[in-house]
């Protein structure tokens, strides 16, 4: 006898479920096997499926912005998500780490003190002075941190990188060197060529313009980024309008307060620009690691110099135009890290403040590792994303 529900009708045989049928779509194989037009179940599910990419997209930490496919194809039933509609969302890898000045551990000298009087011992700099020879430009990452000077002269306003690595590194614009251009990944050698002068003006710019130092709007900066973009550029602006730690403009641009110090025009700049294929074809990386040494003199104490560092890895995509979509003369930027060494931890002004000599003493901020600023063998990005910390700098 046929059982019934109650109602009179016969019980429906069980429907395929929700899970099978996404398996179905994504992984069954043969598009004749698939409906010619989407039924209410493939409807729903599709639906549901977007749904729940947008509430996974509301979750992520800190999520920028896509690019779109150049003239997506419209949503189809078979395949559903097959094709380069929507570029994979870049987490800001935000690694935000500051280091503040600190006396360091450079007292035990009578404990070695053959070794110090030894010129050939590794990694050792006894700071004699003399004119120092420049470095050859960077062009890859380098295997260790510079030589420690373990006398090292103070800086001076006539001398302002006494006793630092920075002594022998070039000095503003010019050491921010353009790779060589070379078609990658579908995007063209042009392409690439201008990808690369736009990250150097937006380096410039952001780093060594001398009104931007002094505490004034990247505006030129600003508008390097490419609008479509949309997220990034209104949290570029809301940070600089209203800074705070979770929005810091010091995540790309290098500004002080000129009330507490004032600023020495030599910036000594190290880095390189390395171009790889991106994810998806008609993408190439352009990836930026530089770091800008700035020279500053107390305001409260004439003749009292001290340094801040700043690192800065910054990522940005170059497209094919007729695959993905893309502003000319703009920047689409994919991940950004920052490291500064002499900076007050506790300030979200969005200015740096250097510690100098006079006002170390009772600093009381730091609770992380020392760290060398000058230290450029490893990348600042991490695998756990966003992060920030505070330690003591070796060196300054």
């Amino acid at each position: 006898m046929e059982q019934g529900s109650g109602t009179g009708k016969p019980e429906r045989e069980p429907s395929i479920s929700d899970e099978e049928w996404l398996r179905f779509q994504r992984e069954g194989g043969d598009v004749a096997d698939v409906p010619k037009e989407p039924s209410a179940r493939a409807r729903m599910v599709a639906a549901r499926l977007r749904e729940l990419d947008a509430e996974a997209a509301r979750r992520q930490p800190r999520r920028w912005w896509e690019r779109k496919a150049k003239e997506p194809e419209p949503w189809q039933p078979d395949g559903w998500r097959t094709g380069p509609a929507w570029q994979g969302t870049r987490g800001r890898r935000n690694r935000s780490g500051r280091w503040i000045a600190g006396f360091v551990a450079l007292f035990a000298v009578s404990a070695g003190v053959v070794t110090y009087l030894d010129d050939a011992a590794p990694g050792l700099d006894l700071g004699r002075g003399g004119e120092a020879a420049p470095l050859p430009a960077e062009t890859a990452a380098p295997s260790a941190a510079p030589a420690d000077e373990v006398f090292p002269d103070r800086p001076t306003l006539k001398e302002p990188f006494n006793g630092s690595p920075a002594q022998r590194w070039e000095s503003g614009a010019d050491a921010v060197e353009l790779p060589e251009a070379e078609a990658v990944n579908g995007v063209s050698a042009e392409r690439v060529a201008d990808g690369a002068r736009l990250l150097k003006e937006f380096l410039v710019a952001a780093n060594l313009d001398p009104e931007v130092l002094a505490g004034g709007e990247p505006t030129d900066a600003v508008a390097l980024l490419d609008p479509i973009g949309r997220e990034l550029v209104q949290e570029t602006r809301e940070s600089l309008a209203s800074p705070s730690r979770e929005r810091d403009p010091l995540w790309l641009f290098s500004r002080f307060d000129t009330d507490e110090v004032n600023l020495i025009e030599d910036v000594r700049v190290r880095g390189r620009m390395e171009v790889t294929a991106g994810e998806g074809k008609g993408k190439a990386v352009i990836a930026s690691d530089y770091s800008f040494v700035y020279a500053v003199e107390n305001a409260d104490v004439p003749g009292e110099v001290t340094r801040t560092l700043v690192r800065r890895e910054i990522h940005v995509e170059v497209v094919d135009p007729a695959r993905w979509e893309a502003t000319e003369g703009t920047l689409w930027l994919t991940e950004y890290n920052m490291e500064v060494g002499n900076s007050s931890c506790s300030v979200y002004d969005g200015l740096l403040h250097p510690t100098f000599d006079s006002d170390r003493m009772g600093d009381g901020e730091a609770t992380g590792p020392t760290a060398d600023p000058y230290d450029r063998s490893e990348s600042l990005g991490g695998e756990d994303g966003l992060g920030e910390e505070c330690g003591v700098v070796s060196r300054i």
